[in-house]
């Protein structure tokens, strides 16, 4: 169990914003071995931290952050939504795991590619999304490492496989059972999983020996791997 991966979904997001400065800090402070977060474009190109499509959720403006420029962004969330670039200078060189929602093309990608390259990133980053997104990364950078999320018990084709390359499969928890578990490691991969949030999913993904697991309760899944006494969920 020590040597699975504790991943902050969107940061430590029962206590602070999601996708926020201050979200990564907590979960970072609580014990993640790595966060993920959510990257957009602005209209001017900037990744920034988002997950949905507007601001409306989080910031009550419905707007889509794709007709909105970088300034713009920043003047209607009070700075609230960081760059990508911000973020990984925040995290201090720890691991982070970043989801592209949507449907990113290859520009779109070499731009979150590039702003990580820049920032001397490259080996504590990891993307994660479905096939579309991770052809697009592949595509914009050949090393690298990529987490290919899975919705359904289908094996990947071989074809896809050998076009993305990926490290890890990244399934949703209550696709993972012992034969998925076997056959993911059997071929090579290492096994992600999100978003458990109960200890009695969390204790059952452990048993099964999956690589890493992507929480919203990350103090949680911290204790419970490392033989502590975890609070505040059942």
């Amino acid at each position: 169990m020590p040597n699975v991966t504790a991943v902050a979904h969107r940061g430590d997001p029962y206590r602070v914003r999601e996708n926020t400065i201050a979200s990564l800090r907590s979960a970072l402070r609580r014990g993640a071995d790595a966060v993920e977060i959510d990257v957009r474009l602005t209209r001017d190109g900037v990744p920034v931290l988002l997950h949905d499509d507007t601001l409306k959720r989080l910031w009550e403006h419905d707007r889509p952050v794709r007709s909105l420029s970088w300034e713009e962004v920043r003047g209607m969330t009070d700075d609230g939504v960081p760059s990508l670039a911000d973020a990984l200078a925040a995290t201090d060189g720890g691991r982070v795991m970043i989801d592209l929602p949507g449907e990113p093309d290859v520009r779109a990608a070499r731009r979150v590619v590039d702003t990580v390259r820049a920032q001397g990133a490259q080996d504590r980053v990891h993307y994660c999304a479905g096939a579309p997104a991770m052809l697009a990364v592949r595509a914009a950078d050949p090393s690298a490492e990529i987490a290919l999320t899975r919705t359904t018990l289908a094996p990947p084709r071989p074809g896809l496989l050998d076009a993305i390359r990926p490290r890890w499969l990244n399934y949703r928890f209550g696709l993972v059972d012992r034969a998925l578990a076997d056959r993911v490691h059997r071929d090579g991969y290492l096994l992600s999983v999100w978003t458990p949030d109960t200890r009695r999913s969390m204790r059952r993904l452990l048993a099964l020996g999956v690589d890493s697991v992507t929480t919203n309760r990350i103090d949680v899944l911290c204790a419970l791997r490392d033989g502590g006494t975890p609070s505040g969920a059942s």
